[in-house]
């Protein structure tokens, strides 16, 4: 069955949109190319997404609040009846994903593959919604997913058995192995982790330990497993998500949130 999973979650093209949801996991209480040189720009040009939209003031390794589209300009009249959001006590790690979605998209239409997405998961399968904090498009905007507040240590279901506590970030898109993953995308995903993870003051390249809920991931519950502040769905779940080429870029990626977190 588990084989089964990976395959789902890496089936390319148009028909991965009805197969992507098997790239999060089940709704539960807890459920190659690269963007080169990303840690070495010591002053990149911030896609628009990317820019402060005002400045950390809760201490020295708190990292500014990027631009994030609220879900109410993608969700339109598509919503479906869901329960309350539920929260953890703070966010401790993210969890990157990618959508396994095609790659070639006009960025104008984000609005509407998000809202696809949102039906498959929270119409199609019926869950409470969609199981993304967060999601990001090859042009670097930053997109509300889940309801509940992004400021908000929302509990989401993305990462099964470790959904309490960490955040959830989809690239929109596939990224295997030899798939350039866009500057812009990679730098937004970095200023979103620096900032979730600064509110609870954890450097993004640091390790976590988080507790699992239930025995659905590589993780039977109540085992203690040590991950990266910015882990990869894979890390937790048999998967192949979220793609070779976004694996190889994570760790300019936690280079460059803990720069931006002034670390």
């Amino acid at each position: 069955m588990r084989v089964f999973r990976m395959a789902l979650c890496s089936a390319p093209g148009i028909t991965a949109f009805g197969l992507l949801l098997m790239c999060a996991a089940t709704v539960g209480s807890g459920h190659g190319g690269s963007a080169a040189g990303l840690a070495d720009q010591a002053g990149p040009v911030l896609p628009p997404a990317a820019v402060p939209a005002r400045r950390p003031v809760n201490g020295p390794h708190t990292a500014a609040l990027p631009r994030i589209v609220p879900r109410a300009k993608w969700l339109t009249d598509a919503a479906y009846r869901r329960p309350p959001a539920r929260y953890a006590d703070r966010v401790t790690a993210v969890f990157l994903h990618h959508t396994d979605s095609p790659n070639g998209y006009d960025c104008a239409d984000t609005p509407r593959i998000i809202r696809y997405l949102y039906a498959g998961q929270a119409g199609g399968r019926n869950w409470d919604d969609i199981g993304y904090n967060f999601l990001v498009d090859r042009c670097g905007t930053i997109y509300e997913g889940r309801a509940g507040g992004v400021g908000k240590a929302v509990v989401g279901a993305h990462a099964q058995g470790f959904n309490k506590g960490t955040a959830g970030i989809a690239a929109i898109g596939t990224f295997g192995a030899g798939t350039p993953v866009p500057p812009a995308m990679a730098e937004s995903i970095a200023a979103l982790a620096a900032w979730k993870l600064g509110l609870a003051n954890v450097d993004p390249r640091s390790r976590v330990r988080l507790t699992s809920t239930n025995s659905l991931s590589r993780f039977p519950k109540g085992r203690t497993a040590e991950f990266n502040a910015i882990a990869a769905h894979r890390d937790e779940y048999e998967t192949y998500c979220p793609g070779q080429a976004l694996m190889a870029a994570l760790p300019e990626i936690r280079q460059r949130a803990a720069a931006l977190q002034g670390r």
